[in-house]
């Protein structure tokens, strides 16, 4: 019976030399360690044993398992040094270079929400963010929109049930941020928008918006010029210029539409730009004061601009695409290329 115990663990010693894998040790050590393995049919011999010779043998029987266990650490660690457990056809060759996965970029709206995020930032504004689902109250009645206008109709707007409706714009983040924070205000919103719209090159149900709010004593229209002509610097240039053309917005007064310089032909005139050498952005203006009197601030002392742009128009222009759909197809052949 000794002998046996012996020429098991020689057995042990032996199978693990050839262990190669995790696999090979995990069959090895039910093989010999398992609840049917070769100790523990070792162990039930002891029934047949005398008293006297059981103790004995139970002695010698431990000593073996505990040196078979040692040669199984041994293994484990070999392995464990060797290409994370794998040796041999399954070996990991660590001279050759390392597998380069694909890197995922940012989407062309995105990156451009990041962009000029990033550059209203430097200019002092801070992030503002609404939710989607707003009131009338804040999307029409609080912006001064009257009970009237076009952009009420559900022909243009989407409602709930309840009275709700997906925002239009985002203006309605700067009436909840008036209602909410003392002046001075300073305030940029990024986001998504909702309108009843037919989708073409150009336009889209579901699109995105930057707003941006300056509230505080003597601001003025040079003042949003300002900021309007140094953001055109820093997304597409110091060469870009600035125009202001006479608007209406319910909201703002006086209003104002701004444009680009092209940056296709420098202002010349070409195609993209309908041969005029500007780019139309989106529309701007100083607050209305029935805006400020609707949330609480006083006209008399306060005073402050509100602008807003289309993310996507500026990326459609930022990165030449003709047509808005492009941004939402998901085609990857179009967006492998920024």
């Amino acid at each position: 019976m000794t002998e046996q115990l012996g020429q098991l663990v020689e057995d042990a010693r032996e199978r693990l030399l050839q262990v190669s894998c995790d696999r090979d040790m995990e069959q090895a050590r039910i093989d010999f360690l398992g609840r049917k393995g070769m100790l523990s049919v070792m162990s039930g011999k002891m029934k047949g044993l005398s008293p006297e010779e059981r103790p004995v043998f139970g002695k010698a029987l431990n000593r073996t398992k505990m040196a078979v266990e040692g040669l199984f650490e041994e293994a484990a660690s070999r392995l464990a040094g060797v290409s994370g457990g794998l040796v041999g056809a399954e070996a990991v060759d660590l001279t050759l270079p390392g597998r380069k996965f694909p890197v995922g970029s940012k989407h062309p709206v995105t990156r451009i929400i990041d962009e000029s995020v990033a550059i209203f930032r430097r200019m002092g504004f801070t992030v503002a963010d609404g939710p989607e689902i707003e009131t009338v109250y804040n999307n029409f009645d609080a912006l001064n929109t009257p009970a009237d206008h076009p952009s009420r109709d559900p022909m243009d707007t989407f409602y709930f049930s309840d009275g709700r409706l997906l925002r239009t714009q985002t203006s309605p983040v700067q009436i909840r941020v008036m209602k909410s924070v003392e002046p001075p205000i300073r305030i940029v919103a990024p986001g998504r928008c909702f309108r009843r719209d037919t989708p073409d090159a150009t336009h889209s149900m579901n699109f995105h918006q930057i707003e941006g709010l300056y509230i505080d004593r003597g601001v003025s229209m040079a003042d949003l010029k300002g900021v309007l002509l140094a953001y055109a610097h820093e997304l597409f240039g110091p060469d870009v210029s600035i125009r202001l053309r006479p608007h209406f917005f319910p909201f703002t007064e006086p209003s104002v539409e701004y444009d680009f310089s092209c940056i296709m032909c420098g202002g010349e005139g070409c195609p993209v730009c309908k041969n005029s050498g500007w780019l139309e952005i989106a529309g701007a203006g100083m607050v209305d004061p029935a805006v400020l009197e609707e949330v609480g601030l006083e006209p008399e002392i306060w005073s402050g601009y509100a602008f807003g742009m289309g993310i996507e128009r500026i990326a459609m222009i930022r990165y030449r695409i003709s047509d808005i759909r492009l941004l939402y197809e998901n085609d990857l052949r179009f967006l492998e290329q920024f």
